[in-house]
């Protein structure tokens, strides 16, 4: 089976040409579809393989049968992450088929079981295609990295080209935003306090504009399950001879979200600013900003509840890291089976069981 184009088989084997009883292919494909097929642990992977060694022989040649769970834990912590991400965001490229304005939501997740103690959290930052719901890659935090070097190294791996990038504040920086820009992309960046004096002149700009009616609005309102939530989106394109706007790669507009959100008889309003290299149009900045949340839910959410990779105890060298890759390919083939009903726990679930709808998944058939 040459796995999701073969766009793995070009990873490194680390182990010593003596000591290769599996291929790394078998290993690779055995774990996919375990993963996809409910497994959560190298222990399920294993006992996946010799519950299904009949189906898998017909599409893996498993020459060396099904490796122990040691075996698997080991080769995943030897493989370098950094070919495994690459070849993850070719495969995603692939099977990605961009329009033009496809909102991509950058953000990180930590991996809050996969460390030991008085060791720092792994942060895996994931690029996440909001509309065709398929993860477009990933990177994870080397020790001691910030997270806005993750964010750095992941737009290196991506053709952005006609996309729209979405951070939140931790990556509202000026090499981030040049970095988008000559990746072919264009940029909406929440603005915090990170960034005092763009925030200032946000705020300032956008005043200014709704003062003297030149500001372009749009709203939404929502109600249900007790909560009512009203939103205006103002963009304001940046004013001519402006001197910070040059110290932002393609900074065009900047944007304002007012929400005002009832629950329980009680009210809150918050205003969350945006530097953009989009023209000033409100209604497309609301879909950005919307669209950005895509990540949590179809993504984040996904992984934690269906895949719970919250609860993952895997912290050997880059076997992490490297698992969290299957994770975002399986929960992205999931979710791009048309004919699957129930979330993406409920798939894996009969995934387990139907050997069809597994293949179907896979692209087997």
């Amino acid at each position: 089976m040459s796995l999701l184009g073969g766009h793995f088989d070009a990873v490194p084997d680390p182990r010593r040409e003596h000591r290769r009883r599996h291929t790394l292919a078998d290993i690779f494909a055995l774990t996919l579809c375990a993963v996809t097929s409910g497994a959560d642990t190298f222990v399920a992977v294993e006992a996946f393989g010799h519950a299904q060694i009949d189906w898998l022989r017909r599409v893996i040649p498993l020459a060396g049968g099904v490796p122990s769970h040691d075996t698997l834990s080991r080769v995943f912590a030897l493989l370098d992450r950094t070919h495994f991400e690459r070849s993850f965001a070719a495969w995603a490229a692939e099977a990605f088929e961009k329009t033009d304005g496809q909102v991509v939501a950058i953000d990180g997740k930590r991996l809050r079981r996969a460390h030991d103690a008085g060791e720092s959290m792994m942060t895996v930052v994931s690029a996440w295609a909001t509309e065709s719901d398929l993860a477009l890659g990933q990177v994870a935090t080397e020790h001691g990295e910030g997270e806005i070097s993750a964010i750095s190294r992941l737009l290196a791996l991506l053709d952005l080209s006609g996309c729209i990038v979405t951070i939140d504040a931790a990556g509202c920086q000026t090499d981030i935003a040049r970095q988008i820009r000559d990746r072919g992309g264009d940029y909406v960046l929440c603005v915090k306090g990170n960034q005092l004096y763009l925030g200032d002149d946000c705020e300032r700009w956008i005043e200014g504009a709704i003062a003297g009616g030149t500001a372009d609005m749009f709203e939404t309102a929502e109600r249900g399950h007790g909560r009512e939530e009203h939103r205006r989106y103002w963009s304001v394109a940046v004013p001519n001879g402006a001197f910070r706007p040059t110290l932002w790669a393609g900074l065009t507009s900047v944007g304002m979200v007012a929400s005002r959100r009832t629950v329980g008889g009680e009210t809150s309003v918050e205003h969350r600013y945006f530097a953009t290299s989009l023209a000033a149009d409100a209604e497309t900045l609301a879909r950005a900003v919307r669209g950005h949340w895509g990540i949590e839910n179809g993504l984040h959410w996904t992984l934690d509840v269906a895949f719970r990779e919250d609860e993952s105890r895997t912290r050997e060298a880059h076997a992490a890291a490297n698992l969290s890759v299957v994770r975002r390919v399986s929960a992205s083939l999931i979710k791009a089976e048309p004919s699957g009903k129930g979330g993406v726990q409920t798939r894996r679930m009969r995934a387990a069981w139907d050997g069809a709808y597994r293949e179907r998944i896979l692209g087997l058939e």
